[in-house]
């Protein structure tokens, strides 16, 4: 079996743009430090995890509703021997409406079942795309 990249789903009661709009503040969903601007294609942010983690994203797709991706354009993992695992990797928000609800797709291209920091990663991505970010779309969307 080849290895897959990290990927996580969930269908909510909120529209494509109420959803689209949450993911766009990352502020509110993604713990951590993060320095820059996430509104625009080519701005770039720098996010922090302690002394864990620093990674500097460039948006490289914003579709209104639809899509948002993120270009990892350099990463510091210091929990894992290939520190720079990240480095290279998408992240990508894929939004599609269905029936009366609205169904976030996240993936983590790159992040693959065979990265050293694949358990972890996986890990933390599942706490903030199923938990924090899906809270804060559910909130919204009421």
């Amino acid at each position: 079996m080849s290895a897959r990249s990290f990927s996580a789903a969930f269908i909510v009661d909120a529209t494509p743009a109420q959803v689209y709009d949450v993911i766009n503040d990352v502020r509110a969903w993604w713990s951590g430090e993060l320095d820059g601007n996430t509104s625009a294609v080519g701005d770039e942010f720098t996010y922090r995890y302690e002394n864990m983690h620093r990674s500097r994203q460039r948006i490289t797709e914003l579709v209104p509703g639809q899509r948002v991706v993120w270009h990892v354009v350099e990463a510091e993992l210091n929990f894992v021997d290939d520190k720079n695992e990240w480095t290279g990797t998408d992240i990508i928000f894929d939004i599609t409406r269905r029936a009366d609800k609205t169904e976030l797709r996240f993936t983590h291209a790159g992040l693959l079942t065979s990265a050293e920091c694949f358990n972890d990663c996986s890990s933390a991505w599942s706490h903030y795309i199923n938990g924090a970010l899906r809270k804060l779309i559910l909130e919204r969307a009421s």
